[in-house]
């Protein structure tokens, strides 16, 4: 009776450990996109130390989309850093490690317009930042792995490959396909997603107590933070917490050549900026 008991106390700690797990996962993705939209780069590379340890628990992957989509923002903050290495392969450079992260976390983005947009965003700025960092090489290998491996409109092709002849990093189209706008752009879709799946249950909990201990003064700080870490509530009680999937009605690559491996959260330890 008492191994019984044991055994159903271990395995009801274990659920509980689940469930914990899940709330710490939400809480520190939902920091980690905030920190992103604010651009604070020292605070979201703290955080995302952080979560992968916490991600690296058993039930890892119950939360693999929001792991993945946090894989996602890491290499698009560390996009201009050609020196930063995500993946074993030296020549996978941070946005062309994003690309392939993008296309395997296409079933969150909501609309494919935006998934396009991204896609294609990420196209161009893979070439640019090498161009802009006098590394041609490296933009001809950009433009060509991005040709190889994803269906891309002919005609912008054409213009990024013009733009590597010419080796210009201040070509026109750079004026519609920024870094700037590339970020712009991402927070659209973290804001869609977020939305859906708010990811917000120890923020409300945590505001509860607050709100509640005689000790507290809501201050304008309080609310702001507040508004930011959470959408209207009458919005989010009626949101599911589970990842919507979407109909995959667009093709996104051509010959998906690479192997499946661990997806690293954190540049790879040689090339740590951290």
């Amino acid at each position: 009776m008492a191994a019984e008991n044991h055994n159903r106390a271990m395995c009801e700690f274990s659920r509980v450990r689940a469930v914990t797990t899940g709330w710490i996962v939400d809480f520190m993705f939902l920091s980690l996109c905030r920190r992103f939209k604010e651009g604070k780069f020292e605070e979201f590379n703290e955080i995302i130390q952080t979560l992968e340890a916490v991600t690296e628990c058993p039930a890892k992957e119950l939360h693999e989309d929001k792991t993945m989509i946090c894989a996602f923002l890491a290499r698009v903050m560390h996009g201009r850093q050609l020196d930063v290495q995500f993946e074993e392969n030296e020549d996978m450079l941070p946005l062309m490690s994003a690309a392939k992260i993008w296309a395997d976390i296409k079933h969150t983005v909501a609309e494919q317009r935006l998934f396009i947009d991204i896609l294609e965003l990420l196209f161009v700025q893979s070439v640019a930042v090498c161009l802009i960092s006098d590394q041609i090489s490296h933009a001809c290998l950009a433009l060509k792995w991005f040709e190889k491996n994803y269906t891309l409109p002919q005609n912008l092709c054409s213009k990024v490959s013009s733009m590597v002849k010419k080796k210009d990093p201040h070509d026109p189209l750079l004026n519609s396909y920024s870094f700037p706008r590339l970020l712009e752009t991402v927070k659209t879709y973290l804001d869609a997603y977020l939305e859906k799946n708010p990811s917000d249950y120890l923020v409300k909990e945590a505001t509860k107590v607050l709100q509640a201990s005689p000790e507290s003064e809501k201050s304008e700080d309080d609310d702001s933070t507040q508004d930011d870490l959470t959408q209207d509530d009458s919005t989010q009680d009626d949101a599911t917490q589970d990842d919507a999937t979407q109909d995959e009605n667009i093709q996104t690559t051509k010959n998906k050549t690479w192997e499946t491996t661990r997806v690293y959260l954190l540049p790879v330890p040689r090339y740590s900026v951290l």
